[in-house]
């Protein structure tokens, strides 16, 4: 439960609106109980043919309570929804920047389908939380404790009976729901959250897997996530059944155990016979105010593992720390240079890179070799403040050889100066132009173009009909390999880095693509510093490529 204590703490900002919401939902449940009684009062009045005149005021009061029902539930629903969305947006936007402050290094061992399934469905899910579970549970208390303090002034008996089944209803439906479905109420974002991998890697890998023939299989694996989810869902319903059955069976306790000790009473002298269809009839309308907690109660373990793995990322270390007062970025051409650098994801036992000595003058060309594993795309994290060096130092070198480690940069500014191709680049499913203008938005089609012809791209995307207007589908689909590459290529030289790193380059590209890329690279980036991380040093063998260490080897 320290987990939803965390959540709670981001609903401080709207409290005014949740206490609104509160005694909204308190003034609809008196309404919806106060109309019982009346009217349960009024039937029997009306019974003994009283003059018209004896019953205007309860006519009027029901009449009251009926619209005061029906306002005061749309005030609260109101109320209540504004504040659980507006808190779901403060949650959800800190859920985000702290994956963009975590991302990559620190998220290197969650899927994305997980992520998703944190960012999205556990995020939503906890609306409950404040919609389902505690504003309810506040009115409901309130407003019972008002209907035993009623029923118990009319006969001392009745009203203890009602307290206790009210308590009955209020604990020992939640208890028992909770017994039989609290295992499968904890499993259920977990297996959400399986699911959602599972199907998310399965349509990923779609073409892969068809060719190979393993489809089938792919799909048995989502088919028992899903019946692992839907098992873990029936479990909880069983358990929902099981309290609702908990809170009917004290209803139909207070009302019979409410009408004996009334028609006691009413023998006895002590209550009037009007008195004791109230007596009988309001714990009805209160066991209705307060039947829907335990359903709302059984939520609270599946709430608690929502929060808990909502918590858990908000509370992941971030993989660099930032400087509490900057240093400047170096002015002028840039250079690398790296002493004894060694590098190690969070939580890794190891280091995956080091030490290493590296030097990349500004202006040149260098190519670092090394097989796969090697650390290649570590180094390249480390560059670009992904991660932060355990050992050893990392330095952005300027004009007159000033070197400044980057440790003491911001990381947003090392990542102003310095850019990343990736061997897998992500390409959003948008427009060519879209994808471009990741890098600056505000770029003129005359500076697409000339990304684009330094890219080796532009004669491609004046071929199509729409131009930087075609979509290029999900993942960039429409596109072959090389031409999301050059796509990559583009967008990094339209950020105007003066340092382009670029990891695997040719890792997608036939080996006819692959030479064309490798040997256009030098004229494209012209102007830059340049690293190339890759396993083929051959398709860079010409004189303007200088090489540099191979990792794996040493490293040093």
């Amino acid at each position: 439960m320290t987990a939803l204590v965390a959540v709670l703490r981001f609903g401080r900002p709207v409290t005014g609106r949740l206490l609104l919401a509160v005694l909204a939902g308190t003034g609809a449940a008196a309404c919806a109980i106060g109309l019982s009684a009346t009217s349960a009062w009024l039937i029997s009045k009306a019974a003994e043919q009283p003059p018209m005149f004896a019953l205007l005021l309860a006519v009027t009061t029901v009449r009251a309570f009926g619209i005061g029902r029906g306002v005061l539930r749309y005030a609260e629903r109101l109320a209540a929804h504004d504040a659980a969305f507006r808190v779901l947006g403060e949650l959800r936007g800190a859920t985000y920047a702290r994956l963009a402050r975590l991302a990559p290094a620190g998220l290197a061992e969650l899927r994305s389908g997980d992520l998703l399934a944190r960012l999205v469905g556990d995020v939503d899910g906890l609306a409950d939380l404040w919609l389902r579970v505690l504003l309810p549970g506040a009115s409901a208390g309130i407003a019972t404790a008002g209907a035993v303090l009623l029923v118990g002034g009319l006969l001392p008996a009745a009203g203890v009976v009602l307290a206790l089944t009210v308590l009955l209803t209020a604990i020992g439906g939640p208890a028992a729901a909770a017994l039989v479905a609290r295992r499968a109420e904890r499993s259920l974002a977990p297996a959400r959250g399986a699911l959602a991998e599972t199907a998310l890697e399965t349509l990923r890998g779609a073409p892969e897997l068809m060719a190979l023939g393993a489809a089938p299989r792919a799909l048995d694996t989502v088919r028992a996530a899903d019946a692992r989810l839907a098992a873990a869902e029936r479990r909880s319903a069983l358990g929902a059944g099981t309290g609702t059955l908990v809170a009917g069976i004290a209803s139909g306790v207070a009302v019979w155990l409410s009408l004996a000790a009334g028609i006691a009473a009413v023998r006895a002298g002590s209550l009037d016979g009007v008195a004791l269809a109230v007596v009988a009839l309001t714990p009805i309308a209160v066991h209705e105010v307060v039947t829907p907690l335990a359903p709302a109660a059984r939520l609270l373990p599946g709430l608690a593992a929502s929060a808990g793995r909502v918590i858990e990322l908000l509370a992941r270390p971030e993989p660099v720390r930032e400087p509490a007062s900057p240093a400047a970025v170096p002015d002028g051409p840039l250079g690398l240079r790296a002493r004894g650098l060694r590098v190690r994801y969070p939580g890794a036992g190891s280091d995956a890179l080091g030490p290493l000595a590296l030097d990349v003058p500004a202006g040149s060309r260098l190519v670092v070799t090394g097989p796969s594993g090697s650390g290649k795309s570590t180094l390249a994290a480390a560059c670009l403040r992904f991660l932060d060096p355990v050992g050893g130092s990392l330095a952005l070198v300027g004009s007159g050889g000033v070197a400044v480690d980057v440790t003491s940069l911001a990381g947003d500014d090392v990542r102003r100066a310095t850019g990343l191709c990736e061997q897998d680049p992500h390409v959003f499913d948008g427009t060519l132009g879209d994808n471009l203008r990741l890098a600056r938005p505000a770029a003129t089609d005359a500076e697409l173009a000339a990304a684009l012809a330094a890219a080796g791209l532009l004669g491609f995307v004046r071929s199509l009909p729409a131009g930087l207007a075609t979509p290029v589908g999900e993942h960039g689909a429409r596109l072959s390999g090389g031409q999301r590459q050059r796509l990559a290529l583009a967008r990094a030289l339209l950020a105007d880095v003066r340092v382009l790193i670029l990891d695997e380059p040719t890792e997608h590209l036939d080996e006819p693509a692959a030479r064309a890329f490798a040997a256009e690279l030098p004229s494209a980036a012209a102007g830059r510093t340049l690293l190339v991380l890759t396993h083929r040093p051959e398709l860079f063998d010409g004189p303007e490529w200088a090489r540099g260490p191979e990792l794996g080897s040493g490293q040093s």
